[in-house]
């Protein structure tokens, strides 16, 4: 049975980055650094498109539409009254201190001072305890908000947030890095629109619904409830009024909620110049991630010649010295120092190739990357299957990426994830690269105990890879690679 590579949007999608790939077990990469609530890519992100039942961009009407639409309201109802309380203890400090201030300053009264220093302490309590859990907290209910207006308002809104510092977080960083974000500032005043004017587009439809059905259907169904009082308020009359009543908040609820949503693009879509700043932010992080890379792989080239092939040579070189001293006086042991310095150039030859292998393996560079992977897969002592085949070549450095981080891949399922049998599908699809490793391992993968995974979103930075890992405890471990790339023509060896 052929197992595909999970895709990448049924998984973790995780920017390329980070560092040397020995590792841990095959493990889940969350996405970028910092604490579990502000994983998420650097760049603008459209939000999931939602379950099938999801309201697109066309407008729907109907009955169940129109219901559909009015619970959606009121729940987005619900996300603007949660985000004004948000900002009512956001400001509740700063307010306080500066009420506190201005009573210093004009006021009198032997009062004065005491009601000044409690002002003053309950400011600057709330906005020590109280503001970045608000503005954290405005964050949230704003990413909820981009997240629902694409589910359900068939409204997509990208984000982007600065990304958070490294290092300890102490109240005067987090407070920094919060009020230095511009998005936190459209979140705040998102919190203030959606309060005054996302009501507006969110209630009416629910209310009309429900008023229809209360006062002016429902006293004909139970005799407890007062009609609505008009001249020739018949039985007949208030059913039909009712029910326009009911079918017009129905019509309206759909086109509210569309409006709802465009109105929450308005607000807290970022500005066109904030993916070009996102790009040349990530173009100057992988560039000094390629450069890193390049001198630690520099680095150890020389060191494995100089422990190895070098080493070696200097050996024989000695060797033969040897020999040559002593091959009229003990023509014996010469012939023996010329047979050990035939091994250790074999041993030095052998040691050459595997050092170039590791540059640049010959079988990828005369048979392409889907081969290369397919001898990978007959070394490993793993039971490997494989799929897929790639019509032409990728760019030379894209293939020298993949092939290692699919080696790096079956390296750490060999060590660590205890599998039967592993998956690899390999193809290129939509102009991207798709490189799937999936086991059938004890899963429960971890990237806190190991660089694997790290070493191999370093390898995919500089080609805007993407790496997507699924290891829930007791397996499979499943992880895709995707480089955009394009193929050229498919190359074969001349031998």
């Amino acid at each position: 049975m052929t197992v595909p590579a999970v895709p990448a949007s049924l998984v973790s999608a995780v920017p390329a980055s980070a560092a040397p790939a020995s590792a841990g077990p095959a493990s889940a990469v969350p996405a970028s650094a910092g604490p579990a609530h502000e994983r998420h890519p650097a760049g603008p992100v459209p939000p999931p498109a939602g379950p099938p039942g999801a309201l697109r961009p066309g407008l729907r009407f109907g009955f169940r539409a129109g219901v559909v639409a009015a619970t959606r309201g009121l729940a987005f109802a619900g996300l603007a009254v949660a985000g004004l309380g948000l900002l009512l203890v956001a400001l509740a400090g700063p307010v306080m201190a500066l009420l506190g201030t201005a009573i210093l300053l004009v006021g009198n009264g032997r009062q004065r001072l005491l009601t000044v220093i409690v002002l003053l302490l309950a400011g600057l309590a709330l906005s020590r305890f109280g503001l970045p859990a608000a503005l954290l907290g405005l964050r949230r209910l704003a990413r909820l908000t981009r997240e629902l207006a694409g589910r359900w308002c068939g409204v997509p809104i990208g984000e982007y947030y600065r990304p958070r510092p490294a290092g300890p977080m102490t109240w005067t960083r987090l407070t920094g890095w919060l009020l230095g974000d511009r998005a936190t500032w459209r979140d705040v005043a998102w919190a203030v629109v959606n309060a005054a004017v996302g009501l507006i587009l969110t209630v009416p439809a629910a209310a009309d619904i429900l008023v229809g059905l209360v006062k002016f259907i429902g006293p004909e169904l139970d005799r407890h409830i007062r009609p609505v009082g008009y001249p020739g308020n018949s039985a007949g009359s208030l059913i039909i009024l009712g029910l326009v009543i009911i079918a017009a908040g129905l019509v309206a609820a759909p086109a509210l909620l569309r409006g709802y949503g465009l109105l929450a693009r308005s607000i807290l879509a970022p500005p066109g110049h904030a993916e070009l700043e996102r790009r040349v932010q990530r173009l100057t992080e992988t560039r000094f991630e390629a450069l890193d890379t390049g001198a630690a792989e520099i680095r150890r080239i020389e060191r494995d010649l100089h422990d190895g092939a070098q080493a070696r040579l200097i050996a024989m070189g000695m060797t033969l010295d040897a020999a040559g001293q002593i091959i009229e006086t003990n023509p014996q042991a010469a012939r023996a120092l010329l047979y050990e310095a035939r091994d250790t150039s074999i041993k030095a030859l052998a040691e050459m190739r595997a050092l170039v292998r590791g540059i640049h393996p010959p079988v990828l560079a005369d048979r392409g990357l889907a081969d290369a992977i397919r001898a990978l897969a007959l070394d490993s002592p793993l039971r490997v299957s494989l799929t897929g085949d790639l019509p032409g070549r990728p760019p030379a450095p894209v293939e020298s990426a993949a092939y290692f981080a699919a080696s790096e891949l079956l390296a750490n399922v060999a060590k660590h994830a205890e599998a039967g049998q592993t998956w690899i599908d390999i193809r290129h699809t939509d102009g991207m690269l798709r490189l799937g490793v999936t086991d059938d391992g004890r899963g429960g993968a971890d990237p806190a105990r190991g660089t694997g995974l790290s070493g191999i979103e370093r390898r995919l930075a500089p080609f805007d890879g993407v790496l997507a890992v699924s290891s829930p405890p007791g397996g499979p471990t499943a992880v895709t690679m995707e480089v955009p790339c394009a193929l050229s023509s498919a190359k074969t060896s001349s031998c």
